[in-house]
């Protein structure tokens, strides 16, 4: 049975890794006209209003467990056959090839560190939320922290947060919000998405990844902090130390409609060494 999705906003407007393949950049990530423009807004509005610390707290409560699923990572990939994005004409192939691009594109550029191929494969796995009932706003979509003020590049923000009762409190409607100054990004409550949950089931599972790997899976859908420069008040040294690494893989997880499929086929038994390497055997999701 498949899931079907509707935009999802992190995705629609990225820029193409490829310039050949870009007329116009400007095109993409904009949230002032557009066709989709509607759909997108309402996306962001139901984000905006519901996704407070109780509602991330709460879910983090459901899924902390990690006892809806037992599956290898490669069945996960999987998996990602059956969520299609019912908005987009122009892509009908599975959603696993953009896994399989991400990491060849990483593997390219990257051949020594097959720990960043791995995240490639990985990094939106946690997308099966969909398919255990998750509402869109509560899977896809830009991250921003819960718990203090929304900071300026946050998408929307000047007309979607009216509703989010957070925004009332005192406790929570300031710049630094909950949190102390520098008080260190892990130390954050991030809104509720795939990138939240694949990282706290990285750390469940006991993933043998370098730290980098997790920052780029919790962060990598975070551009109010890699690409809008916002939230640094909440930042320690790691976290810039980190952030390098972040905006690096961001360059090969921008959305790109590329005719050129991977023969999946024929690079699973390479994937698969690296799974066995650093995340093997049937994992709690």
């Amino acid at each position: 049975m498949k899931v079907v999705m509707g935009p999802d906003p992190s995705l629609i407007y990225r820029p193409d890794t490829d310039p050949e393949m870009t007329k116009d950049k400007d095109s993409f990530r904009n949230y002032m006209s557009g066709p989709l423009l509607d759909r997108v807004f309402t996306t962001y509005k139901l984000m905006h209003t519901h996704q407070t610390v109780d509602f991330v707290n709460r879910k983090r409560a459901q899924f902390g467990s990690f006892s809806y699923k037992k599956m290898t990572v490669m069945e996960a990939v999987d998996l990602l056959d059956d969520l299609v994005d019912a908005s987009d004409p122009d892509v009908d192939f599975p959603n696993s090839f953009h896994a399989f691009q991400t990491a060849e594109g990483i593997r390219k550029a990257h051949p020594d560190k097959d720990w960043f191929h791995l995240v490639g494969l990985l990094h939106d796995l946690g997308k099966v939320l969909a398919l255990w009932g998750e509402p869109q706003w509560a899977v896809v979509g830009d991250t921003f922290p819960v718990g203090c003020r929304p900071q300026a590049s946050v998408v929307f923000r000047d007309c979607t947060f009216q509703d989010n009762p957070d925004l009332q409190d005192p406790r929570y409607s300031t710049e630094l919000g909950m949190y102390q100054p520098h008080c260190g990004l892990e130390n954050v409550l991030m809104s509720w998405g795939h990138d939240e949950y694949l990282y706290q089931m990285m750390k469940f599972n006991k993933f043998s990844l370098p730290w980098e790997a997790f920052y780029m899976v919790r962060f990598h859908s975070f551009y109010p902090w890699h690409t809008g420069g916002n939230y640094r008040q909440l930042c320690n040294q790691q976290d810039l130390d980190m952030l390098p690494w972040v905006q690096e893989f961001n360059k090969f997880d921008l959305y790109t409609k590329s005719p050129d499929l991977p023969d999946v086929h024929q690079l699973r038994p390479y994937y698969q060494g690296l799974i066995d390497k650093y995340c093997p055997g049937v994992l709690s999701w």
